[in-house]
């Protein structure tokens, strides 16, 4: 949205600048996904990167095989048990990425100014005249004039890391290309990017398939990210071989928009996706510079250095105001030098712009989008939070099974922390009895202001009043714990009793 219309709660004043930042449990409201990769393997170092304020890890199989990607998580198991930290799983597909292929691992050096060809012949080396490539439809696809980016991992902007190619003839199925600025590339793999250009390649490839119905089931992943989202129909498709999963048939489905085609669909998009993930990577290069700032982030330079940009600090907070659920990091943990610092200044940039957000203005356009009748359950939620800013609560407590009730509280961006405590429910698939409740708190740690706790599975979801009153005495006990909740604090309950919901305000004694 333009930034006069940004969620600011107005006066900022200059002592409120000045101000130390004040320590908190919760680092952000606004939640963390960071990509684990070569710098942020290893069991320290994710244990730090949860501690910092990393809630989801995202695992990118654009690069890596599962079993590397397998040790990845053993290693994620074990960092959750020591830090005692819940932490959601994403997978994130391939899609329809076009790929250069170094299979030497060479370094490549290319001149502006000079002529690079791009074949489809993966049987060819790469090098500074050639480079092959894993899709053989680029020559009908492109033109002469055409802009191609070429870059590791995500785009920097850097002239030095990734290069501008321009289209300067098509020759049979090789496409060559003028070299608009120097630079070299390292690795063995390298994202190739059409500017504005319709790829005819699937968005759930047959590779994303084996990987999601043999990594993703053993892994029981919570998240989906599905690359390069273009149209509805692929979110309804990948969310029918989901189905077809067993366990997966919960799993959550975020559409990764990432170039122009994406956008021209995004409300579609929006209607059939459980969540939407802009990439500014592509996206950034996809549209003109001057619509960029308008749906998407800055490159970050937090990969190689210590310290934010100034615009990088203010696209973090802008996304905070314009009420984003989650700042999601791919370089800068994936193979960033400092992951852990990356996290938790982003934590703290969010933490900050928190403070200003506006939630009156954004809580009466929720209310105003969400319309009337309101359901039940919606009514619920509105009247909790509305109750909880009203008697300045410590905290919102919201008994769930299904996790619905606590994410529909947050949606209105609550001033203060919902916790969510997770009733479990006895489920049977007429071979063994399980509990529900690990999946459904996972998939709440990517919503913003929600942080879950499991119930003990003793207590049914369909409890009595006195083994509610046992799970509030526990979640009050974990929030006084957390130092969210202290004597004499007010805190809103939102729970079921028999058929009817209710919310109450309490207030605490010594």
């Amino acid at each position: 949205m333009p930034s006069s219309h940004l969620l600011l709660e107005e006066p900022i004043r200059m002592a409120s600048i000045l101000e130390p930042s004040k320590p908190s449990f919760f680092p952000a409201m606004t939640k963390i996904v960071g990509t684990l990769g070569p710098k942020s393997r290893s069991v320290d170092s994710i244990s730090n990167c949860l501690k910092a304020g990393m809630s989801v890890a995202r695992f990118d199989f654009s690069w890596g095989d599962p079993a590397y990607h397998q040790e990845t998580l053993e290693n994620l198991k074990t960092a959750i048990k020591t830090t005692k930290k819940l932490c959601a799983v994403m997978l994130d597909t391939v899609g329809a990425e076009m790929q250069v292929v170094n299979k030497a691992e060479t370094t490549v050096s290319l001149q502006a100014d000079g002529q690079v060809v791009l074949t489809p012949d993966r049987g060819q080396d790469a090098t500074s005249e050639l480079l092959p490539i894993n899709f053989d439809g680029l020559a009908k696809s492109v033109k002469k004039g055409d802009t191609i980016f070429i870059g590791q991992y995500l785009f920097t902007g850097s002239e030095t890391t990734s290069v501008w190619l321009e289209v300067s003839e098509v020759r049979g199925q090789d496409v060559v290309c003028t070299i608009k600025n120097t630079a070299t590339l390292a690795g063995s793999l390298f994202t190739l990017h059409a500017s504005q250009i319709h790829i005819d390649l699937p968005t759930l490839t047959e590779k994303d398939k084996e990987v999601i119905s043999t990594w993703g089931v053993k892994n029981k992943i919570d998240f989906l990210s599905l690359s390069y989202t273009r149209h509805a129909e692929d979110v309804r498709q990948a969310r029918e071989f989901l189905s077809k999963l067993g366990d997966l048939s919960q799993t959550q489905i975020f559409a990764k928009i990432e170039n122009v085609e994406g956008l021209t669909h995004f409300d579609e998009i929006l209607q059939e996706a459980d969540g939407i993930i802009l990439s500014r990577g592509n996206l950034g290069i996809d549209l003109p510079p001057e619509k960029v700032s308008f749906v998407c982030l800055k490159d970050s330079c937090m990969t190689d250095n210590l310290r934010p940009t100034r615009a990088e600090a203010t696209d973090v907070a802008n996304a905070v105001l314009d009420g984003s659920d989650a700042i999601l990091l791919g370089a800068e943990t994936l193979r960033g030098l400092y992951p852990v610092e990356t996290i938790s200044t982003v934590g703290r940039i969010c933490s900050e712009a928190e403070k200003v957000f506006n939630q009156d203005l954004y809580f009466k356009k929720t209310v105003k989008y969400v319309g009337e009748p309101m359901t039940h359950l919606e009514s619920i939620a509105s009247s909790a939070v509305r109750a909880a800013i009203k008697v300045k609560a410590s905290v919102i407590i919201c008994f769930t099974s299904s996790g619905r009730a606590a994410r529909l509280i947050a949606k209105y961006r609550p001033t203060m922390p919902v916790l969510s405590v997770v009733i479990p429910r006895l489920k049977t698939n007429q071979l063994k009895w399980s509990f529900s409740g690990a999946f459904e708190a996972r998939q709440s740690l990517i919503v913003r202001g929600l942080f879950p706790m499991l119930a003990d599975p003793r207590h049914p979801a369909e409890s009595t009043s006195a083994t509610n009153e046992s799970i509030l005495k526990v979640a009050l006990d974990h929030g006084k714990a957390m130092g969210i909740i202290k004597s004499h604090d007010r805190v809103v309950v939102c729970q079921k009793l028999g058929d009817a919901s209710v919310v109450k305000i309490i207030e605490l004694e010594d």
